[in-house]
């Protein structure tokens, strides 16, 4: 923790615990449906140091710094935000964070950091993830950003995958001094975070910003390359690479098994999302089209994968957007903050809704969903109440397009591929939770195609974890 005057600390917390919040502000919802800029209006240095000096400076271990995956040191943070010293905060951030540009922005805050601000008991929590992303961009705007690179190793790694996990391992990797080289199916690196999530939440212009950081530092991409396919594992280690990271996540779209899912007019929200937010460029050939989307549209989901989709068919131009979940909102697996800015945006939620079949038009594209209504039983396995059918309660809605939002699964062709490589769970890969080694030797893994699908930042960590897992194997051979 960096060191704050012994004066300030003298200072009665109580009398920071009374400063208000000029919280966040975000722009009209009318008029930010009508393109893909960023939702919210960023801080300025005033605010920023504003809004700093309502930190209380909890005693270790502060809530936010526990509730942090990768326990940035929030507090000192705050203290030198205060104090106008926002390159020096940044760089703070950074000795724990590969990316606090991209998390200060896609972290559900409310469930982490600012959701354990001790001040949520009595007023509005420290809005620190703003804080987090406006001086980590107030750096790269003022003075740049640089990835250290040490001194060369002479071993190459090969990481699979360019998404959080992937960017992550690489840039520790590299501050080793060892050769990345970084392997995606896509034609551009970013993974999850170019192709995934829509531009009004993080900008594309963010991501590549801190990708030109990884370019400088000497990492390699190649594109277009489906490993466990256009070549395995085995053919990299032939390849001369000492070591292998596997990040390729899980992005498979669950399907949902029920008539018409096929239909023309019915989407995953894995290519939707990519092909309404990416640049055509950026997309592989077969998908360099936008998507064409109806008068009414229906996002089947509750999570955020959902919650973006709700908002990017506004964006389209469709005149009604409705969300279909099966279960009530409490149940919701989504952020709530999205959900609320989506609901301003003019979406509407059917909860306790199940759709049972999909069906088609005198054109054989979607035109009405069947749905079920539903009760919630008993808890389930995780301790979610589980929907149950009510019978008898069949009823139609019309919708000309639909998203399908259901979750993901991983890929298996790596494992497929990969002799002596363990998986489970359809293809999760069984590693040390340490160091992200696998069963097989020089081959480690972290991420979603671990843990399942999860968040950017738990990602991150999984990646780190995994580069020193690498330089420890690297050292030893």
């Amino acid at each position: 923790m960096q060191q704050i005057p012994s004066d300030f600390l003298a200072i009665d917390r109580r009398l920071r615990a009374h400063i208000p919040s000029d919280e966040l502000e975000h722009r009209n919802p009318k008029t930010r449906v009508c393109d893909f800029d960023d939702v919210l209006i960023p801080l300025n240095p005033e605010k920023a140091m504003f809004e700093a000096s309502r930190c209380i400076h909890c005693p270790d271990p502060a809530p936010c710094v526990v509730a942090c995956p990768v326990h940035n040191d929030i507090p000192s943070a705050m203290w030198l935000i205060e104090q106008g010293q926002f390159i020096e905060a940044a760089k703070l951030y950074r000795q724990t964070s590969s990316f606090p540009e991209i998390c200060g922005r896609v972290c559900p805050h409310e469930q982490l950091c600012q959701g354990s601000c001790v001040r949520n008991k009595y007023d509005e929590p420290v809005l620190t993830g703003a804080l987090e992303a406006f001086v980590a961009c107030y750096q790269r705007k003022t003075v740049g950003v640089e990835i250290p690179v040490g001194d060369p190793t002479g071993k190459k790694v090969a990481v699979v995958g360019a998404g959080p996990a992937g960017l992550a391992c690489a840039e520790q990797l590299r501050q080793k001094g060892h050769d990345v080289t970084i392997f995606d199916l896509k034609p551009s690196p970013g993974g999850l975070l170019v192709y995934g999530i829509p531009n009004f939440k993080l900008s594309k212009e963010v991501v590549f910003a801190r990708w030109s950081d990884y370019e400088r530092a000497g990492v390699k991409f190649v594109g277009n390359t489906y490993i466990g396919k256009d070549k395995t594992i085995d053919d990299l280690f032939n390849e001369g690479f000492d070591a292998v990271f596997i990040g390729v996540g899980a992005e498979i779209d669950a399907p949902m098994e029920v008539p018409g899912e096929d239909l023309p007019g019915v989407y995953k929200a894995t290519e939707f999302l990519a092909r309404a937010n990416v640049d055509l460029q950026h997309l592989p050939e077969h998908m360099r089209e936008r998507p064409i989307i109806g008068r009414k549209v229906a996002v089947i989901g509750g999570g955020d994968t959902a919650s973006d989709c709700l908002r990017t068919a506004l964006r389209l131009g469709a005149e009604e957007v409705m969300c279909l979940y099966r279960r009530t909102e409490r149940e919701m697996p989504g952020g709530r903050h999205d959900r609320e800015l989506a609901k301003e945006e003019g979406a509407v939620y059917h909860f306790l809704t199940q759709p049972i079949r999909f069906i088609a038009g005198p054109d054989g594209h979607l035109e009405q969903i069947e749905c079920i209504r539903m009760q919630l039983g008993e808890p389930d396995a995780r301790g979610r109440r589980k929907p149950v059918p009510i019978e008898g309660s069949n009823f139609i809605i019309d919708a000309d397009t639909a998203i399908l939002a259901l979750g993901y699964w991983p890929d298996p062709v790596i494992g497929d591929t990969t002799p002596g490589l363990e998986t489970k769970n359809y293809g999760l890969f069984v590693v040390d939770k340490e160091t992200g080694a696998t069963s097989r030797p020089g081959v480690f893994a972290g991420g979603d195609g671990v843990s399942g699908p999860d968040l950017v930042v738990t990602a991150m960590v999984a990646g780190r974890k995994a580069a020193a897992g690498i330089h420890q194997y690297l050292s030893s051979k």
